[in-house]
């Protein structure tokens, strides 16, 4: 069996002398996520020659994170880029790369990178009719619009999307950027974008709701006391799936969850409800791994069911 690895297009990614200087970048959508994976390619040893925003705020972010480069509408980003990040939000992103092919902006060879979760390489067809070459690297990070983004990019996972012949220009790219490269094919990209934000957005929401409900009953410090009670049962949630799972509803104790339900219904009525969908899906697992009996779980979804009286 061969033992020869891939070879990768820009050589060893470690080595500075194979680091692509060639390559000028260009940014439209200087957002949070753009100037930083500009910045990102930079100390990698590309040139970013250009970028577009529109509003004050994502101008002002682009001359922080990528000082002297040229702010320029997208026709001109694209003309001056070899290499185009496309960081605009998911719902605009196909009306721009028709807008930019429609017009002639794109040329052959030219790479196009959009960085939306929910989108593969399809919403770049028309560019790629044009002759560039079509990639979807989506970062699996949170972004702040300042510096310390380019920080989180090391070790950052990064789905990749792109045609098979173009893959390994794909990943190379992605490392470059300190990041490692999940291969995602174009059929499940929206299912994995579903699984990224119903973890990391809903998590805030809990977070905020449970910080809010600790302030309420006098916590001075609410962020101080969640955060080693919820680091802990990330890890452990992530080390051990449903098997982390703890509390009053994975151990069947309804009267202590009829309690829960009562005083949100008097001190957070916003919060009854997310409290309420949340304890019915952990009884659901608890139950389908064994963790809960059947005669646990009916009693506590009979409480989860009961209206104020």
């Amino acid at each position: 069996m061969s033992t020869d690895l891939p070879v990768d297009p820009f050589g060893d990614p470690t080595d500075p002398a194979n680091r692509p200087a060639r390559l000028a970048v260009g940014v439209v959508g200087t957002g949070r996520v753009g100037p930083a994976l500009a910045a990102a390619l930079q100390l990698a040893g590309h040139r970013v020659v250009a970028a577009s925003g529109v509003s004050r705020e994502s101008r002002r972010r682009a001359e922080t994170l990528l000082p002297g480069v040229r702010l320029v509408t997208p026709p001109q980003v694209m003309a001056a880029s070899d290499l185009v990040l496309l960081t605009v939000p998911d719902d605009v992103l196909a009306e721009l790369v028709a807008g930019l092919a429609a017009t002639g902006a794109v040329r052959p060879g030219q790479i196009l990178v959009h960085t939306s979760g929910s989108h593969g390489v399809a919403v770049l067809e028309p560019a790629a009719r044009a002759g560039a070459l079509p990639l979807a690297l989506h970062p699996a990070m949170t972004f702040t619009g300042t510096a310390v983004d380019v920080a989180r990019l090391s070790g950052c996972p990064f789905g990749v999307t792109s045609p098979e012949e173009l893959r390994p220009v794909a990943e190379a790219l992605v490392v470059e950027m300190g990041g490692e490269p999940e291969w995602v094919p174009e059929a499940v990209r929206p299912l994995y974008h579903t699984a990224l934000a119903h973890g990391s957005n809903h998590l805030v929401t809990l977070v905020a709701q449970a910080m809010e409900i600790l302030s309420d009953a006098g916590v001075a410090e609410p962020g101080r006391m969640l955060g080693p009670l919820l680091g802990a049962a990330l890890d452990n949630a992530l080390r051990s799936g449903d098997a982390a799972l703890t509390g009053p509803v994975a151990r069947g104790d309804a009267g202590t969850v009829r309690k829960h339900v009562q005083q949100l219904r008097a001190t957070s009525p916003q919060v009854l409800e997310s409290y309420r969908a949340m304890a019915r899906a952990t009884a659901d697992r608890a139950l389908a791994n064994g963790m809960l009996k059947a005669e646990a779980a009916e009693a506590l979804l009979d409480v989860l069911a009961e209206e104020e009286t």
